[in-house]
């Protein structure tokens, strides 16, 4: 398969991004101390010619940061917390204020934080929904197909699952922060697509799951 060889950083990376705190503004990735982040990474991943090199493999944008905040890994945090009710699995999605669809509650690990604290800060921050008490299992980290990576700097993510149990009705939730709305939806992904369709064609919502958190979410099926 061939590639296209190009490079772009979405200009509002060094705009708002870096005004706003999300991204660096270190234009030139061969100044930066990789041997730093290369043992603070998630997952392991090689250095050439003082570029960094995505685990995830070659991408359609070689260089430049394409819309990540930061050369390399940008470490992500991802809150997956389902519920039974009626005889089936739900599971609590956002949909993206940026178009991307409909994603776990989530975002970037801050600075000291553990991933953990992450996923419930941003479950909180973006459905209003706070689990005290409840039990949270971490996978292991993953490269994920962010839209916005490129081959190099990309999305790692941990992915942080709660299920609340048997519900006789299922949590109020509410979207804010950088979700445009929060809704619990069919666990298994047949079902959901076509839930989507029907909001995508009746209220004009986003019909699609957010592409890095697809794999993910198929394999919440029961």
């Amino acid at each position: 398969m061939m590639f296209d060889l190009i490079e772009y950083t979405d200009p509002a990376v060094f705009t708002e991004g870096v005004a706003a705190g999300w991204a660096e503004p270190i234009t030139d990735p061969t100044v930066i101390d990789w041997s730093a982040r290369q043992r603070a990474a998630l997952l392991p991943f090689e250095v050439t010619n003082g570029r960094p090199v995505s685990p995830g493999g070659p991408n359609r944008i070689s260089y430049g940061r394409n819309g990540l905040g930061r050369w390399g890994e940008n470490p992500m945090a991802d809150a997956l917390v389902t519920a039974t009710f009626c005889g089936h699995l739900w599971v609590l999605l956002v949909e993206r204020g940026d178009g991307g669809g409909w994603a776990m509650p989530g975002g970037s690990i801050d600075p000291g934080e553990t991933p953990a604290d992450a996923a419930v800060r941003e479950l909180a921050e973006e459905t209003g929904l706070h689990l005290p008490g409840a039990t949270w299992t971490l996978d292991r980290p993953r490269w994920v197909p962010d839209p916005r990576g490129s081959a190099e700097a990309w999305a790692v993510t941990v992915v942080a699952r709660a299920d609340i149990g048997v519900r006789d009705r299922l949590p109020d939730v509410q979207g804010a922060d950088d979700a445009r709305r929060a809704c619990w939806l069919p666990a298994d992904p047949d079902i959901r697509d076509r839930v989507l369709d029907v909001f995508a064609e009746s209220f004009g919502w986003t019909g699609h799951t957010f592409p890095a958190h697809r794999d993910v979410l198929s394999e919440v099926t029961r």
